[in-house]
């Protein structure tokens, strides 16, 4: 994994990075920041396995994926349910040969609404989706990382762990506990006889996609979600 130049025919993404021989598990990756992650990582030349609890959907953007000569396979997977994630990484070590240089932790869900109405249902569905299921895949994916030789776990958070945005506290705690997990000085004490890149967390805001389209289409809602940030 590194920086290569690029010749006057070279496209913008191989002119900048290449992941060409490495491998990667990138979870939710059939759409949004995830599905964006996928493709980045296969054009750069990594071989990726994604997950997916819809199986259709699932189905589309690996015939998608295959079309564009991008090396991606996947699993269904509900990443609350504890056996389905042990599943997952059987499928990935399978597909990998038992080594893994990637974990990109970015599936998640969320209910928004006030937090004295929410069923113990619902807090158990987002914080088992969001915080459980990542932590447990670095648990699961620890020793096909420490196979590669070069491990890197990254963590997509949200800016709804740094500041209040209305998205729901249950949500905000869990992306709040992906940005802690991995700050600067954790690096070095993990990366101690597991990897020798250990891992970060990226916070995303503001980022256009279509599940956030109410908020770019609707200027309402962006006014007040813009007016909600600068009073903070």
């Amino acid at each position: 994994m590194g920086e290569v130049t690029g010749g006057a025919g070279a496209s913008r993404a191989t002119a900048r990075w290449t992941l060409q021989g490495t491998t990667a598990l990138v979870t939710g990756g059939t759409r949004g920041i995830g599905h964006a992650v996928v493709e980045e990582f296969a054009r750069l030349g990594a071989s990726v396995h994604t997950c997916s609890r819809k199986e259709d959907e699932l189905a589309e953007c690996l015939s998608k994926w295959a079309a564009l000569g991008f090396r991606v396979t996947g699993s269904v997977c509900d990443l609350s349910v504890r056996e389905q994630r042990e599943r997952l990484i059987r499928d990935v070590s399978a597909a990998f040969d038992g080594k893994l240089n990637i974990l990109v932790n970015n599936a998640g869900t969320n209910v928004r609404k006030p937090t004295v109405d929410y069923s113990a249902e619902e807090f158990s569905l987002v914080m088992a989706t969001n915080l459980e299921s990542a932590y447990h895949l670095c648990q699961l994916a620890h020793s096909l990382l420490k196979a590669s030789g070069v491990g890197s776990i990254v963590f997509i958070s949200s800016v709804a762990g740094v500041v209040a945005l209305n998205t729901g506290s249950v949500y905000a705690a869990t992306k709040a506990y992906r940005r802690q997990r991995f700050r600067p000085k954790d690096s070095r004490s993990n990366a101690t006889g597991t990897t020798r890149r250990a891992g970060g967390s990226i916070v995303p805001g503001g980022v256009p996609l279509p599940a956030c389209c109410f908020i770019h289409n609707r200027t309402d809602n962006f006014c007040r979600w813009r007016n909600d940030r600068e009073r903070l």
